[in-house]
């Protein structure tokens, strides 16, 4: 087995690790995705991107994500203006769709190395987070310490989404992974705290399903806008402050959201297959 080559970049931080996998039909096992995401012994990244084949006529790439626990991912907006400006300098175009389990992503390079990407619609049904139980998506009930009563987002993967008075002061890190793993959510969740700033602004921290607290998270940003404004806190648009910088979310009269932010490319490189051939199933 040959040398890996992959690229790193990032998106307002949230960082990983990207591998083409159209021409040589790589197949990762959840400890080889574990052990390429891991930040002391393979390159490390919150979440693994695999490029492969689109099965959509329309899509012009696939992208395949893992979290550093090994899990598949629905869905990851600073992960999707990454791949999109892959796909944009490769095939010398402005605007690309890209393709992943929850749909097609309309992307666009907007110029200054800020990228547009249409997630989709935000799904608000109790079903389609999806939950254990009926519940009301916009007043969730759950407790877990100084969070209380979360809105339910869908935006491709599930989110909790928390009102705070201050989000600095919330220790995502205890409960963050209480929440993730309550019995309301049976495939988990991600976990955002939330403070509206203004009409337009809000700050935004998040615990994200399975791989932890990050830098940024473009679905928790759009779930984060849907939810403030669902609660009658903000507008449809507004710039959500994250760790490592700001997006633009706007959420649309036909329930589609947009988002936008830049991209960053880290460094590239290769890793030997020794690193996948040492770990186990």
């Amino acid at each position: 087995m040959t040398a890996l080559d992959f690229i790193k970049m990032h998106g307002l931080g949230n960082d990983f690790v990207i591998l083409d996998g159209r021409d040589n039909g790589l197949s990762l096992t959840p400890a080889a995705r574990r052990a390429i995401s891991d930040r002391r012994r393979g390159v490390g990244c919150d979440q693994l991107i695999v490029l492969e084949n689109p099965r959509d006529a329309v899509a012009d790439v696939f992208m395949r994500i893992y979290n550093p626990d090994g899990s598949e991912s629905g869905a990851c907006g600073n992960a999707t203006r990454c791949v999109a400006s892959l796909m944009c300098t490769e095939k010398a175009e402005t605007h690309v769709i890209v393709e992943t389990i929850s749909g097609l992503l309309d992307c666009e390079n907007l110029g200054g190395g800020l990228y547009g990407v249409d997630m989709g619609p935000a799904r608000l049904d109790w079903r389609d987070l999806p939950l254990a139980e009926a519940r009301d998506t916009e007043n969730l009930g759950l407790e877990a310490g100084p969070l209380k009563n979360p809105v339910g987002v869908n935006m491709g993967n599930p989110h909790a989404v928390f009102i705070v008075d201050d989000a600095e002061r919330v220790d995502l890190a205890a409960y963050g992974p209480v929440v993730e793993h309550d019995r309301l959510f049976p495939q988990r969740t991600n976990v955002e705290a939330v403070q509206v700033l203004a009409p337009d602004r809000i700050r935004m921290r998040v615990w994200e399903r399975g791989a932890g607290i990050t830098q940024a998270c473009g679905t928790g940003a759009c779930a984060a806008l849907v939810a403030t404004a669902r609660r009658g806190l903000t507008g449809r648009k507004a710039d959500v402050v994250l760790d490592g910088g700001t997006l633009t979310i706007e959420w649309l009269p036909d329930n589609t959201v947009l988002m936008t932010g830049p991209v960053a490319t880290s460094f590239t490189g290769n890793f030997d297959p020794a690193l996948l051939m040492d770990t186990a199933q």
